[in-house]
């Protein structure tokens, strides 16, 4: 249940990246964010507009307060998404922000190709374990998974996996580790996602705004 009132707009975010390129994002759509609420610790935040505000979630939680409702709206990676399945919710726009890739990376001098050729059976460490799963099962690799919330890049330094299913932006967490890009998986970027019932009870609200945002999307 919303607990937000009937023509106030909850939108979720997640502290870092994504937060980061969101608000100057909102600020061309004519929604200004006061810096100062940006350094408080508090969850809840106001915005410029009376009737819109901030809720400060973890990443993996964004689709979760927009599918049940406790947030209208939100802004998530394409791989929370498939991670969490995207179940009552409706991505209109990808906001081309947060852009990198998922990849497949082994340690450098690893023949990731060679070991799929002759169907070995790998190890492979990642966050993303059912974008992981997808992938290794359409191409018939054989895999296990091992699920990590973080350092993923030290599971093949200790043996714990032949390789890691992560992603990569510039790549040079990938070089300090010796590990290398051995199979992209997907581009990923950051989608606006809105709740459905908030879609038709909301729209007089939400359509202009969700009109607005598209409108200052980069286009490159």
């Amino acid at each position: 249940m919303n607990t937000a009132s009937h023509d106030t707009i909850t939108l979720a975010l997640s502290k870092g990246r994504i937060f980061d390129d969101t608000v100057p994002l909102l600020s061309k759509a004519g929604i200004e964010v006061d810096p100062a609420v940006l350094e408080s610790r508090k969850l809840i935040l106001p915005t410029g507009d009376p009737r819109l505000r901030l809720v400060i979630v973890r990443a993996s939680d964004v689709p979760t307060y927009v599918q049940y409702g406790a947030a209208d709206i939100g802004v998530a990676g394409k791989d929370v998404l498939l991670e969490h399945g995207g179940d009552g919710l409706y991505q209109p726009i990808d906001l081309r922000i947060g852009i990198c890739r998922m990849c497949v990376a082994a340690p450098r001098g690893f023949d990731y190709a060679q070991a799929v050729r002759r169907g070995a059976r790998l190890r492979v460490a990642t966050k993303y374990v059912e974008a992981a799963r997808r992938h290794f099962a359409s191409k018939g690799v054989h895999v296990d998974l091992i699920k990590l919330y973080g350092s993923m890049e030290l599971a093949p330094l200790v043996g714990l996996a032949d390789a890691i299913v992560d992603l990569v932006s510039t790549g040079s967490t990938l070089k300090a580790n010796n590990l290398v890009e051995v199979e992209q998986i997907m581009p990923i970027s950051s989608r606006l996602i809105v709740n459905q019932a908030s879609l038709k009870t909301k729209s007089a609200r939400l359509q202009p705004l969700l009109s607005r945002l598209e409108a200052v999307v980069p286009t490159e």
